[in-house]
């Protein structure tokens, strides 16, 4: 009875893990692996939103390069990038030598500067509309001293400069936290030798801190850089449907949102700029990774 006992969970053990994997791989063929591979076959289509569709080639692909719309998404995008990533990059490191010190009254700092992460984004949105718009709070204390009103909303760079830094104020906290985690891990004794060797504080900071922390900089460079380019809340909110006067702060993914919705939506050009959306992402992080290689070489 022992023996065919163990011979049947034999029997069972390979098949085993795959049960206990499959909810998972389920969710990920069904929200993730389909809607990819749908996508990637929708772009070599002329597909609408009640109409099929029939295959076209490469004609979604060669249209965008004489769309310009698209190439003011993909300047808006670019920008976006560099705009952000740098200072989400070093303000949270910042944010968080600052935090990490044990004085009264730091963890309400703490859970303060963290708030914005957990606060939904369309709220965040309409607050910050609420503050810049030409009636906002901002744009009367410009009056109240005198320097009259600013169009935040209603000018082209301004626009998207302001999205920029709903971006950086709602990240603080989300990378702060990534940071506070590897601070954690650097030795106090390096700090205590710079000290003895005569460091200052900024020279700590150059020379034991950032070196201790650059795989995390690496890390908060790529999860930035990937969510600035497909940035679309913010913008959104901020710009509107129509993505700023004349829509020259519409990015790609809003592009994406506006030609592939609604009854005439064409979803595979849609699905080609969604591809090329997907293409540069991957690029971004190519490009961060090889040079944390190079760098370490």
């Amino acid at each position: 009875m022992a023996v065919s006992g163990i011979s049947r969970v034999r029997r069972q053990l390979p098949t085993s893990p795959w049960l206990f994997a499959a909810p998972g791989l389920l969710v990920i063929g069904a929200f993730v692996l389909y809607p990819f591979v749908s996508t990637l076959v929708n772009s070599f289509t002329d597909r609408r939103t009640l109409i099929p569709g029939r295959f076209v080639g490469l004609a979604n692909f060669r249209e965008l390069l004489h769309d310009d719309m698209f190439w003011t998404g993909l300047r808006n995008s670019t920008l976006y990038v560099l705009g952000v990533v740098p200072l989400l990059v070093v303000l949270p490191l910042l944010l968080a030598l600052l935090v990490q010190k044990n004085i009264p009254g730091i963890t309400f700092f703490r859970s303060a500067f963290y708030t914005p992460v957990v606060a939904s984004i369309v709220v965040v949105g309409l607050i910050w509309v609420w503050l810049l718009d030409d009636r906002g709070l901002v744009n009367a204390l410009l009056e109240t001293v005198g320097v009259g009103r600013v169009g935040f909303l209603s000018d082209q760079w301004l626009l998207l400069m302001s999205a920029m830094a709903v971006t950086v104020w709602k990240g603080l906290g989300y990378y702060m936290i990534i940071y506070l985690a590897a601070l954690g891990n650097v030795p106090r004794e390096l700090h205590e030798a710079a000290a003895v060797d005569g460091a200052g504080a900024v020279r700590r900071f150059l020379s034991v801190t950032v070196p201790a922390v650059r795989s995390t900089m690496v890390l908060v460079g790529a999860l930035s850089s990937v969510a600035a380019f497909k940035v679309f809340s913010e913008v959104y909110l901020l710009a509107g449907p129509s993505g700023g006067p004349a829509g020259e702060d519409t990015t790609l993914v809003m592009l994406v949102q506006r030609t592939g919705t609604g009854l005439t939506g064409r979803v595979g050009y849609a699905s080609a700029l969604s591809v090329v959306v997907f293409a540069v992402t991957v690029a971004l992080m190519l490009l961060v990774l090889r040079a944390d290689r190079k760098e370490d070489s």
